[in-house]
């Protein structure tokens, strides 16, 4: 009987083994088509930034304001907010049942929803009194 559990335990990983094989094996197939399939030519012209058609004007290696990187993460803190509602949002309506409490499930994770999503507002208007988001 001990055998029986311990293969089911493996099949259940076999799937996730496999993607992760293949998943591998596309990267490396990749990699060795394009080292042998790709263009060699190497130049002057070739080695340039190519930006929409236009010569370069200045070095493209310049420092960019740290406000810039402040945006993006702030851009990065809504969409990881999104990823983490979207499922809660699909699962709100099951939670109520016919069991319902006067402060039952659906309340107590509401609450706690709306905790998250006031927290992520708070920061934002902090972020946005103290100046983070002007390019002066």
């Amino acid at each position: 009987m001990m055998t029986f559990l311990a293969e089911d335990q493996f099949n259940q990983y076999a799937a996730l083994g496999v993607l992760l094989l293949m998943a591998i094996g596309f990267g490396a197939f990749n990699l060795v088509m394009t080292h042998m399939l790709g263009p060699r030519r190497t130049g002057a012209k070739k080695g340039i930034v190519y930006e929409s058609g236009v010569n370069p004007l200045a070095e493209t290696r310049r420092r960019f304001n740290v406000r810039f990187f402040v945006v993006a993460m702030t851009f990065l803190l809504f969409d990881v907010e999104i990823v983490f509602l979207y499922p809660w949002a699909a699962n709100f309506g099951a939670l109520g049942g016919e069991a319902s409490e006067t402060f039952g499930l659906p309340t107590l994770f509401l609450g706690r929803a709306l905790f998250f999503v006031l927290t992520t507002i708070i920061a934002y208007m902090y972020a946005f009194r103290k100046g983070v988001f002007r390019y002066d």
